[in-house]
């Protein structure tokens, strides 16, 4: 999804500053915990996050809508590129969201975007291995062709098992929207429907798995929600301090499970880090959010209907900024 704020976002922090819980940068021994920026001129629209399993301390991303059959490996100390990975045995992507990486060693891009608002009757997921080396090298990829069960959905936000391999698919609706479980094993040869399993309270961009598979986060533009995963029966924890960004539009944990690390579309784009509450070191256990199992804690953002009446306010409040900002035609 194309950003709406430009530059004018940085001014929505006027309206929601308060929403910001700052991230400990020296809580983890992870790589890129403390966050990074994104240095490369071509990722301009970065639109899913994925830590390397291979690589400790890499980042993998992708640019949103038809950009190409790219993915980027990112070095979390300094925001370099240190591989582009061209994907063969693929068509023509459509609108790349998301990005995750399988305990099988592979990496999974998910082409699940729709900006018709559901009217596609198939998406997408390519599967690759994770490179050995990090250089620029194309890498032939498994195309899985991926319906719903109840019809056509848009959606920003795939996430593998780290346990079970298992692939998930969170649908985008302000009003919030399905959780969606594929087949234990994605089949190429035919197709795979994708079964809601569950709700999520959130007008969601991405989410991520915890390493060990017990914590679901879920992010959107303005807030976020954290989950106990119960074995594909989600609990709500809590809401998630989400950093205020141009377009939120990734997330992902570090290797350690200590730290969530959330990204933002916009050329130069900084991915911030925000420590996991109560984490330990075998990589995850905390509870990453604010609040009771309600999730009425203070610093979470707009969820469900509320996402999108908020959204909406501070869209106003962007545009009102925006138009006292530009200068007067001649």
């Amino acid at each position: 999804m194309r950003s709406y704020l430009g530059a004018a976002g940085a001014a929505v922090v006027l309206v929601l500053g308060g929403a910001i819980a700052p991230a400990t940068a020296d809580s983890s021994p992870s790589v890129g915990s403390s966050g990074f920026t994104i240095k490369d001129p071509r990722i301009t629209e970065s639109s899913g996050l994925a830590a390397s399993r291979a690589h400790p301390g890499v980042y993998w991303t992708h640019n949103d809508s038809s950009d190409g059959a790219y993915i980027f490996a990112i070095d979390g100390a300094t925001g370099k590129t240190l591989a582009r990975v061209t994907l063969t045995g693929v068509g023509a992507p459509r609108d790349v969201e998301a990005i995750s990486v399988g305990p099988d060693g592979n990496i999974y891009v998910g082409d699940i975007g729709d900006n018709l608002g559901g009217k596609w009757d198939h998406v997408w997921i390519y599967k690759l291995p994770e490179p050995k080396k990090l250089v620029d090298q194309t890498v032939r990829a498994t195309q899985y062709v991926v319906k719903y069960a109840d019809g056509p959905r848009n959606a920003e936000s795939m996430m593998v098992h780290p346990r079970t391999g298992r692939v998930y698919i969170i649908e985008k609706g302000e009003d919030g929207g399905g959780l969606y479980e594929g087949p234990a094993t994605l089949d190429s040869a035919a197709t795979n429907t994708f079964r809601r399993i569950g709700d999520i309270d959130l007008w969601a961009t991405d989410a991520a798995f915890s390493p060990d598979g017990k914590q679901l986060a879920v992010r959107g533009y303005f807030g976020g929600i954290a989950y106990s995963w119960n074995d594909g029966k989600p609990e709500r924890q809590g809401q998630l301090h989400v950093p205020l960004q141009p377009q939120g539009e990734s997330v992902t944990y570090t290797l350690d499970g200590r730290t969530l690390l959330y990204g933002s579309e916009g050329e130069g784009s900084s991915v911030e880090p925000v420590e996991v509450e109560g984490a330990d070191a075998s990589g995850g256990g905390g509870s990453s959010a604010s609040g009771d199992g309600s999730g009425g804690g203070d610093g979470g953002g707009f969820t469900g209907k509320a996402g999108a009446v908020g959204a909406a306010v501070v869209l106003i409040a962007v545009i009102g900024i925006g138009r006292l900002m530009r200068k007067p035609r001649k």
